[in-house]
C-alpha cells in the first residue's frame, strides 16, 4: 500500500492525539484590545460634543436656550418688548419607542412701521458670528434663522401689529430632569407694572410671573407679567397718561410705552391677554 494519506482520512482525536499548540499571546491581545475599546468609548462619551440632538436632554439644553434668549434680548436693543415664559411641550417622539418634549422661548420686539426687515437684519448682524444668522424672504414671508449651538435653533418673523417674534427651539429630545427657570430678584419693572395695573383699575390681580434671561455682557433681563383680560381699546386710553414720550406701539391688540428704562406692553390678544413690564440688558 502507498504511504500517502488515504482519501476520507479523519485525523486522530482520541486520547493518544497530539495536544494542539497553545497561543496565549492571542488571548492577551484580545483582552487588551477589548479594554482599549472600552476606554475609548468612555472617553468619547465623557468628552466629545454631541453628534445628534437626542444626545442632549431638555434639562441639558435649558441653559443653552436661556443664554440664546439673552443674546436675542441684547441684539434687540431698544426694540425689546418682552420675554415670554418658557414652554415645555410633551408628546413628540424621540424614537418610535421613546417619548420626548420640545422647549421653546420667545423674545418679542417692536418694529417701527414697515421696519421689520431692518429690525431683523440688525438683530442678525449683532448675534454671535458662529450662529451664522441670516434674513431672507421665503415662501412663508420674511424669516430670520440662526444656530445657537447644541442643536438649538433660532428663528424670527413679523407677526403683524408692529411686532416681531424671535423663537429659541430645542426640537424634540429626551426630557431628562426637565427645565427649571433660573431664579432672579425683581427690579424696577415690578413697580412700573404695579403703576400700570392701577391705571387699568386692576391693582388686585394675581401676583405677576417673573421671566428672565442672562445677558451676554453680564446682568439679567427681566419681564414681569400679569394675566389681565382687557377690552382691545382699554389700554390706550388708560395707559396714555403714563406714556410721557408717547407710545412705541399702538395697534388693535397691543399698546406699549416706556417708563424710564422699563418697557410696558398691554397685549389684548384672545389667546394670551396680559400686561408686561420689561427691563432690558444693562448697557456695557
Amino acid at each position: 500500500m502507498s504511504g500517502g494519506v488515504q482519501t476520507g482520512y479523519v485525523p486522530q482525536t482520541g486520547p493518544g492525539a497530539p495536544a494542539p499548540t497553545r497561543r496565549p499571546w492571542l488571548i492577551v491581545a484580545t483582552v487588551a484590545w477589548a479594554l482599549l475599546l472600552a476606554l475609548l468609548v468612555w472617553i468619547s462619551v465623557r468628552d466629545d460634543p454631541p453628534t445628534v440632538r437626542e444626545q442632549r436632554t431638555i434639562a441639558e439644553a435649558g441653559p443653552v436656550v436661556d443664554r440664546a434668549a439673552g443674546e436675542l434680548v441684547a441684539a434687540g436693543g431698544t426694540a425689546l418688548l418682552e420675554l415670554t415664559p418658557a414652554r415645555v411641550e410633551r408628546g413628540c417622539r424621540v424614537t418610535p419607542f421613546a417619548a420626548g418634549a420640545v422647549l421653546t422661548r420667545h423674545v418679542w420686539l417692536a418694529a417701527a412701521g414697515g421696519g421689520e426687515r431692518d429690525l431683523l437684519e440688525g438683530v442678525a448682524d449683532r448675534l454671535p458670528a458662529d450662529w451664522r444668522a441670516g434674513v431672507r424672504t421665503t415662501t412663508d414671508g420674511l424669516r430670520l434663522r440662526a444656530d445657537a449651538g447644541e442643536f438649538v435653533t433660532v428663528t424670527g418673523r413679523p407677526v403683524g401689529d408692529g411686532r416681531v417674534r424671535l423663537t429659541v427651539d430645542t426640537g424634540c429630545r429626551p426630557v431628562g430632569a426637565g427645565y427649571t427657570p433660573a431664579p432672579a430678584a425683581a427690579g424696577p419693572e415690578a413697580g412700573v407694572l404695579a403703576d400700570a395695573l392701577r391705571a387699568l383699575d386692576r391693582p388686585d390681580d394675581p401676583a405677576p410671573e417673573m421671566v428672565t434671561a442672562p445677558c451676554p455682557g453680564g446682568g439679567v433681563a427681566r419681564t414681569v407679567r400679569a394675566a389681565v383680560d382687557l377690552d382691545p381699546g382699554a389700554p390706550a386710553g388708560a395707559l396714555a397718561p403714563l406714556a410721557a414720550d408717547g407710545p412705541i406701539l399702538d395697534g388693535p391688540e397691543a399698546y406699549a410705552y416706556r417708563a424710564g428704562s422699563v418697557t410696558v406692553l398691554a397685549d389684548t390678544t384672545a389667546d394670551d391677554p396680559h400686561l408686561a413690564a420689561t427691563t432690558p440688558c444693562p448697557h456695557p
